[in-house]
């Protein structure tokens, strides 16, 4: 049950009001500590972010698709290490669940994802399994009534923080493709479960990613996801497809950020006699990026409300994620230039945006990724 206009309106007027005060006064600090201050984290918790897109009955605000990417819109408005902080509790880190998951699943960890008290993490990639996720080779063995995990993921989001994993792994060793993948949810403390030394990152200081290793790690068997095998990587897809959409919305808030800095400065910086927004190359740059964004915002809105009617949005939720997260690079780029020397300096906040954009065009599936699910599925709707 998604939440009333009315609740939305104040919902966005809030969070609006908190990114301005709270969050974007803090940028620099968390890209220096590499963390976001607790205090943050508590009021973030109080104000049912972690919890946007749960249902109601499990403690979340409830939120449909074409909500979610209003918030998301919001949220980029600031650095990405807060949205990515609260974004796996809102997607990949439940999302499994709230569409699979068992009832008792549901029951005992909806509400915990939904309040803050644990984050989510998504344990899908691994060494040697990126782009070619289905060929993963974590194991998962049934004795009895639990499953032995071994193997290592890579890159995962929020694992240093993590409660609760949700793991992709072979349950099936003589089935090498997608359909012998289960999914399972593993709990942080869990014996066998090792967490990494989080990576040290080009960009987005404050949101932590480690590998999690596997090693004998016994599970017990009402831990699978949904009770059935097999169904694991048909889970990720679906939550994927709703992580590209979420994606493609931060890029535009992000892209209309940059946008609204760039103006400013360009307004106020003097050069031969008059302010740079002043000269035709800079206005070329300043409308080329409103107008990418401005696209990109009407697709992400479109395949929203297509996703909120029932239909299958695979290709429009791979054509948001393409479009927007390579159009966000583009305008902070433009951004750099526009601010000149000073777009190079951390003082100013761009670099760091230059750097911390450059992610969205590899993780929840690179553009190359998206490039081949577009047109395969063109190819599939022909035969």
């Amino acid at each position: 049950m998604a939440c009333d206009d009315e609740t939305l309106a104040q919902l966005l007027s809030t969070l609006d009001r908190f990114v301005r005060e709270r969050l974007v006064p803090n940028e620099h600090r968390v890209a220096e500590e590499d963390a976001i201050p607790h205090d943050l984290v508590e009021e973030m918790r109080g104000l049912g972010l972690f919890g946007l897109s749960t249902p109601v009955e499990y403690g979340g605000i409830g939120l449909n698709m074409l909500q979610e990417v209003q918030v998301a819109f919001v949220l980029g408005q600031t650095s990405p290490a807060f949205r990515s902080l609260i974004g796996t509790n809102n997607g990949i880190g439940s999302q499994g669940i709230i569409l699979d998951g068992t009832d008792e699943q549901k029951r005992k960890y909806l509400p915990k994802l939904a309040s803050g008290e644990i984050v989510g993490a998504f344990a899908l990639t691994e060494p040697n399994a990126g782009s070619d996720a289905s060929s993963l080779r974590t194991t998962a063995r049934r004795e009895g009534d639990h499953y032995v995990l071994n193997g290592t993921k890579r890159y995962i989001t929020n694992a240093p923080e993590a409660g609760l994993f949700t793991v992709m792994a072979r349950t099936n060793p003589e089935d090498k493709g997608a359909s012998g993948i289960s999914a399972f949810l593993v709990e942080a403390g869990t014996p066998g479960l090792v967490i990494g030394p989080s990576d040290k990152k080009m960009g987005q200081k404050g949101t932590h990613t480690a590998d999690v290793m596997f090693e004998d790690c016994r599970v017990p068997a009402s831990q699978l996801l949904g009770g059935r095998e097999g169904q694991g990587f048909k889970t990720a897809m679906k939550v994927l497809d709703r992580g590209r959409l979420h994606i493609g919305a931060v890029c535009v808030g992000v892209a209309e950020r940059l946008i609204r800095d760039s103006l400013r400065y360009a307004m106020e910086r003097q050069q031969f006699g008059k302010a740079i927004a002043e000269f035709q190359l800079i206005q070329a740059m300043l409308a080329d990026s409103r107008t990418e964004a401005y696209a990109a915002r009407c697709m992400v809105l479109d395949a929203a409300r297509r996703r909120d009617l029932g239909e299958n949005i695979s290709t429009e939720a791979s054509c948001c994620k393409l479009f927007a997260s390579e159009m966000v690079g583009r305008v902070a780029d433009r951004a750099v230039q526009i601010f000149g020397g000073a777009g190079y300096i951390a003082d100013y906040g761009i670099e760091r945006f230059y750097r911390d954009v450059r992610l969205f065009r590899l993780y929840e599936g690179t553009s190359q990724i998206q490039q081949l699910v577009i047109a395969r599925n063109m190819m599939r709707e022909v035969a």
